[in-house]
């Protein structure tokens, strides 16, 4: 009867515990890219970036144009050309292709860079808006998330607010 009891009371107390424990999750959800494109920052970072892909653009575009152009010309002439002649042609039609590559990564890096310390603040604010209000966890809605439960709160408002934002 006494080991009846307290397995009774340890199951009891186990459950109690239980429900504690769940009753202490916070649950936030945020669309992060919504946030990063409210901030001033990306803003800024796109339209240097912008920037920067219309030079890139109007270079890769000459390029191209002298691409085509030797192209046509290495391929008229291809069979009157001597073996060197041939093999200098080609290496400058090859280097032409490996700079609009090189253009491409470099552009590419070029957003991830101006992309980065906006994403790092974002991260950050939520972060400190997770520790300030409690939560247990924060899910990001772009991340794939299909269900926000009712108990989930919207952090965004909060995050905005944290970074000076309306």
């Amino acid at each position: 009867m006494m080991k009846n009891t307290i397995k009774v009371f340890v199951l009891v107390a186990l459950t109690l515990a239980a429900m504690s424990v769940s009753a202490q999750v916070k649950l936030g959800h945020i669309e992060t890219q919504k946030l990063i494109q409210a901030m001033p920052e990306w803003t800024a970072a796109q339209k240097t970036f912008e920037e920067e892909q219309k030079k890139v653009n109007t270079e890769l575009n000459s390029l191209r144009e002298q691409f085509q152009t030797k192209l046509a010309e290495y391929s008229e002439k291809m069979k009157t050309y001597s073996e060197a002649m041939r093999a200098t042609t080609e290496e400058e039609l090859q280097g032409l292709q490996r700079f609009q590559e090189t253009a491409m990564a470099q552009l590419e890096k070029t957003q991830n860079d101006l992309m980065q310390p906006v994403m790092e603040k974002a991260l950050n604010a939520i972060k400190e808006v997770g520790k300030e209000n409690g939560f247990t966890y924060i899910f990001d809605m772009n991340a794939g998330i299909l269900y926000a439960a009712e108990n989930s709160q919207d952090v965004l408002p909060l995050v905005k607010k944290k970074l000076g934002l309306q």
